[in-house]
């Protein structure tokens, strides 16, 4: 599960009096489309939100032409902020970051208003730059996905920032005025003069997206989140996550040029998204697809991290910043919803060993959604028996994860419920096997069928899978078992080991040693 140290964090950081403990920590951050509140349970490798609510002020509209902030806009935003101090002390927040951007940052009375958002809120405000804002978008995308590589792209209301990253390094950030209130003001309300303004900067940043062809486009932003639910909801698409939702770009251009031509009220299910953004998410589509016509990119990836979340980032020790975040999220799921969390990392180590003599490769990506998946095991154990396995794919596939990808989502609510259903082909739900794809299926279905063996062994406690060790042994699959064990081994338990052997190919056995 990574380095010694990492581990030990991680035990830590799963370990229920440490959560209980951690003191809640806010950020607010003052956009020029939205002023947010987010509250977190903790500073964490995987924190959670405790609460989330955002006001639709339009800080940034008519900025660029007027060069002033709307007074009624800045009456808004110091009503949330001043609503937002009460929410921060009735939570009893023990830190607050407050954040301002490109409006505050643009406008000629934005020191007077920053000064008035400092008195309603009761905090210091840190004030970006173009570049600072780029920085941490890019950790933001960092803290939220495995191994990132490609180019983050941060959509506000007033500006975009595009921002190179290769795993935990991140580039040298450009900032351009192609935000949607920006683009909206600029163009005089004319999609097809705001296409232009776009492809005039786009060339300018052509160093930055010249690094985007063949890799990943990380779309960060309220703007860009709304056309993703929009494209899912016209494709069908049946995970309703946002996190880690990827896209082909050819399959995307046609989307976007509908988005950009069409009247927003006739897309389907516009309903979910709200009225004041509606009129921006054309703006919002000529950037993305002026960026997929000059970077090719190899995909598109939505990401829900960006700033807020690369300055709690930016907060974790180093080691810390080093644990899988998925692995990290799963390991505070084991240890709040298994009925003993020992057992789930038990089952790490235990299918581990089986894997290991087991003839067939398994991937780095396969491996860490092993571990996930063994730290899952046992989400659904509270709901009746005849609901476990759907009560364990709503609270997987509906988690708030990170550093995991759709169908590697697909693979942990697979493997968890079918080790309650059962392995025939027909138990498996058929969205999330279209969604997972055939390799990530078959993963899926061994590690349930690893799961069905452990839990008759060790009831899901710990301390027993140790002595009961899983290998391939002369061509079969084989369960060890001591003398004093030697009742265990019925009929159930080696009907399921012999479904393990048909998942693997292989005869399956009990040994009493």
């Amino acid at each position: 599960m990574g380095s010694p140290r990492a581990n030990l964090i991680l035990a830590h950081s799963a370990d229920p009096t440490v959560e209980a403990a951690r003191s809640p920590i806010a950020i607010i951050d003052i956009g020029s489309n939205s002023v947010r509140l987010v509250a977190y349970d903790g500073l964490s490798r995987a924190p959670t939100p405790l609460y989330n609510e955002k006001v639709l002020c339009g800080l940034g509209r008519n900025v660029l032409t007027t060069g002033r902030l709307n007074e009624e806009a800045v009456a808004r935003a110091l009503a949330a902020l001043a609503r937002f101090r009460v929410l921060c002390e009735t939570m009893r927040v023990g830190r607050v970051f407050v954040l301002a951007t490109a409006a505050a940052r643009d406008a000629a009375n934005g020191p007077d208003f920053l000064r008035a958002a400092e008195a309603a809120c009761g905090q210091e405000i840190q004030l970006l730059s173009g570049r600072r804002e780029a920085e941490l978008s890019a950790l933001g995308v960092i803290s939220g996905f495995h191994a990132p590589d490609g180019v983050v792209g941060d959509l506000g209301g007033g500006s975009l920032e595009l921002v190179d990253v290769r795993g935990s390094i991140v580039g040298q950030g450009v900032t351009m005025p192609l935000g949607g209130l920006a683009l909206q003001d600029l163009s005089g309300g004319s999609v097809k003069k705001a296409a232009k303004i776009v492809r005039e900067h786009m060339r300018k940043a052509a160093p930055q997206l010249e690094t985007l062809r063949g890799r990943t486009f990380y779309a960060v932003g309220g703007t860009w989140r709304a056309l993703a639910r929009l494209h899912q909801a016209a494709r069908g698409y049946p995970v309703h996550v946002m996190h880690g939702y990827t896209v082909e770009p050819t399959d995307e251009l046609t989307f976007l040029q509908i988005v950009e031509q069409t009247d927003v009220s006739l897309l389907q299910d516009v309903d979910a998204i709200s009225e004041a953004r509606r009129p921006l998410l054309a703006y919002g589509a000529a950037v993305l697809e002026e960026i997929i016509r000059v970077g090719r990119p190899r995909e598109l990836a939505i990401s829900a991290s960006g700033v807020r979340e690369g300055l709690l980032f930016e907060q974790l020790d180093r080691d810390v910043r080093l644990i899988d975040p998925l692995l990290a999220s799963a390991a505070e799921f084991n240890a709040l919803r298994a009925r003993s969390p020992r057992h789930g990392e038990e089952l790490i180590a235990w299918t581990d060993r089986f894997v290991e003599t087991l003839d067939g490769h398994e991937t780095a990506d396969e491996r860490r959604l092993r571990h996930a998946g063994c730290l899952l095991s046992d989400v659904g154990w509270r709901a009746h028996p005849d609901y476990r396995d759907e009560q364990s794919i709503a609270a997987i596939q509906n988690a708030a994860f990170v550093g995991v990808d759709h169908p590697g989502r697909a693979y942990l609510a697979l493997a968890v419920s079918l080790r309650h259903t059962g392995l025939a082909l027909e138990k498996a739900n058929p969205i999330l096997r279209s969604v997972a794809g055939t390799r990530l299926f078959e993963r899926a279905r061994l590690l349930g069928a690893l799961l069905r063996v452990a839990y008759p062994i060790s009831a899901g406690m710990g301390g027993a899978l140790g002595r009961a060790p899983l290998t391939v042994v002369d061509g079969r699959v084989t369960l060890r078992l001591s003398r004093d064990w030697e009742a265990l081994s019925g009929d159930r338990l080696l009907n399921r080991i012999r479904g393990l052997g048909r998942i693997v190919g292989l005869e399956g056995r009990i040994e009493i040693v």
